[in-house]
């Protein structure tokens, strides 16, 4: 007798199997207890309604553990509304994952906090085994766990990957620092802070990585510029291609006219030069262009191609709201995060004694 054919339904929260038989009829049971736990099953089927087609769900069963780390019955319905997949995992998966994030929470409220905000990833309950293994390698690197929690619900695909690739990232990139010219005593300090900033970088090759290093060595890069560009672009140099490198690099050097060795200079000061396609760079150097801004001025302060030509005319209207003539002055003020510059703003306006700046409202501009 022929089997009916295996239907898989594929969702970031779990993998769950019907059959082409499975009836396109809602499951009364599970609509039943889901309106018990004061869940909105309209939010369901919007979504992601095959969920209630399951013959085989878990609705009670899931509430309870959420319960029994001491979730209420709001924050319960709301997990279950945003990722109704949680239903169709087995209770026994949900309590291994639950065990598994117990390994880096201070204690249930915390976790119950993480699992609110972040509901697909806990009820990924996929290769915990190996998760497990990666957990227990990140806290013998070192890493503290508040940070291990962070990769869990924002970067969880790294726990998805062997865990021996994931050494394997960890020995080359050890040994990239040290071949690179840095020392013992700092390695592992430098590894935890790269790691922290850039989670995925294990998920990159050997090979990639070695790739990378030769091709800016290739180009008459030290070993201490390219850890300096290895540090300062928090490992995703590894996702850039040797051609895209090259093509940029040719693009800075013809517009800033610059020799070999202040090239490198120039792009130690501003990685950015590095990491963006040079159609970019483009785009970006005739915004400023447009804005009466000197190639001269680019090349004194670089870091101002971090930013897109948006941001570039918002911050000059700004600085032109208190008389600052940015066109004859250093591109300095220009720089820096969105916290960083609305700080320096304030610290300008207060000295001229102004009100707020409202972008809204029409500028009278000192020429």
């Amino acid at each position: 007798m022929l089997q009916p054919a295996l239907n898989i339904k594929l969702s970031s929260a779990c993998v769950t199997y019907g059959t082409a038989s499975q009836s396109n009829k809602e499951n009364k049971r599970t609509v039943e207890k889901l309106c018990a736990c004061s869940v909105d099953v309209r939010k369901i089927r919007r979504l992601k309604g095959w969920v209630l087609l399951e013959e085989e769900t878990y609705v009670e069963e899931i509430a309870n553990i959420l319960k029994e780390l001491g979730a209420d019955k709001t924050v319960i319905a709301s997990i279950l509304e945003r990722c109704p997949e949680a239903i169709v995992c087995s209770p026994a998966a949900v309590n291994t994952k639950r065990q598994l994030w117990q390994m880096v929470c201070k204690n249930e409220s915390e976790l119950v906090q993480l699992i609110e905000q972040f509901p697909e990833s806990f009820f990924t309950v996929k290769d915990q085994e190996n998760q497990q293994l990666n957990v227990q390698f990140f806290q013998e690197l070192g890493l503290k766990n508040v940070v291990i929690s962070r990769f869990l619900t924002t970067a969880s695909s790294i726990f998805c990957n062997p865990v021996e690739n994931n050494k394997q990232m960890i020995r080359v990139l050890q040994e990239s620092y040290l071949n690179l010219g840095g020392t013992e005593a700092n390695a592992k300090v430098w590894l935890l802070k790269l790691l922290s900033q850039n989670p995925f970088i294990v998920l990159n090759s050997p090979t990639a990585v070695d790739e990378i290093l030769k091709f800016l060595q290739g180009q008459g890069f030290t070993n201490s510029e390219v850890l300096q560009l290895l540090s300062k672009l928090k490992g995703f140099l590894f996702q850039l291609q040797p051609r895209s490198i090259q093509n940029s690099i040719s693009f800075t050097k013809t517009t800033f006219e610059c020799a070999d060795h202040d090239l490198r200079q120039l792009v130690v000061k501003c990685p950015a030069l590095l990491y963006y396609p040079a159609s970019v760079l483009e785009e970006r150097i005739q915004a400023l262009l447009k804005e009466g801004i000197s190639i001269a001025q680019i090349r004194e302060s670089p870091m101002v191609l971090e930013l897109t030509p948006q941001i570039i005319q918002y911050r000059i209207r700004k600085l032109n709201s208190l008389g600052y003539g940015i066109k004859d002055g250093h591109l300095a003020r220009l720089n820096g995060t969105k916290k960083e510059f609305e700080a320096n703003f304030s610290k300008m306006q207060a000295k001229q004694g102004r009100p707020l700046f409202n972008p809204v409202a029409s500028l009278k501009v000192e020429e």
